[in-house]
């Protein structure tokens, strides 16, 4: 399917030293023609940090796609009964929110999108950023391996000298990993 017909969610954590690498690869959705309507969990729309000021990420998410982000649970509600979304990809996927869908809860902006999106089976891509990764979030990966409708960013180890718990996916292969996603594919090699 052409992507100028395609809707794509794109849902950010509050993986904040991330967001670098993630704003040029909603650009580059945007740039192929997507519609992209951008929604951000509680902690990342309200939180100012050394990366940056929650205003500006905002700002700077609406002025790339033109939408107006979503962030409440109210306002998330409406994707799956609306079925507003071809494909929702969660960038940067935190340890927290990955926890959350593996055990189906659905307390924030970000995990409501995505209960209400999959009831639609339609595809969930999750770019992960964590530094729990290959330890205790490790089994709530494997939990969402094995979903029917959940694919992967590739990924590989952060830094396997200081952080050998840490895993991070390849931000770069969102669109490939996305256009997969959409034929029903995981995008290989998984691990980088």
């Amino acid at each position: 399917m052409e992507p100028s017909k395609l809707t794509i969610g794109f849902a950010l954590t509050g993986s904040f030293c991330t967001f670098h690498k993630v704003f040029p690869e909603v650009q580059k959705l945007v740039n192929s023609g997507y519609n992209v309507i951008p929604i951000m969990s509680e902690m990342s729309y309200m939180t100012d940090t050394r990366f940056g000021k929650a205003e500006d990420h905002r700002n700077k998410l609406e002025n790339m796609t033109g939408n107006s982000v979503i962030c409440g649970i109210k306002e998330a509600e409406p994707i799956g009964p609306g079925k507003l979304l071809d494909a929702l990809i969660i960038a940067p996927c935190t340890g927290n929110t990955t926890a959350k869908l593996a055990h189906g809860i659905a307390d924030s902006t970000v995990t409501l999108a995505s209960k209400s999106h999959l009831r639609n089976k339609r595809p969930i891509l999750l770019a992960i950023s964590t530094n729990d990764g290959l330890g205790v979030n490790a089994k709530n990966i494997g939990v969402l391996l094995a979903r029917k409708y959940i694919y992967f960013v590739p990924f590989r180890q952060d830094d396997h000298e200081k952080k050998e718990n840490s895993l991070v996916a390849d931000m770069e292969l969102i669109i490939p990993a996305l256009e997969l996603a959409l034929n029903g594919q995981q995008m290989q090699p998984l691990l980088l």
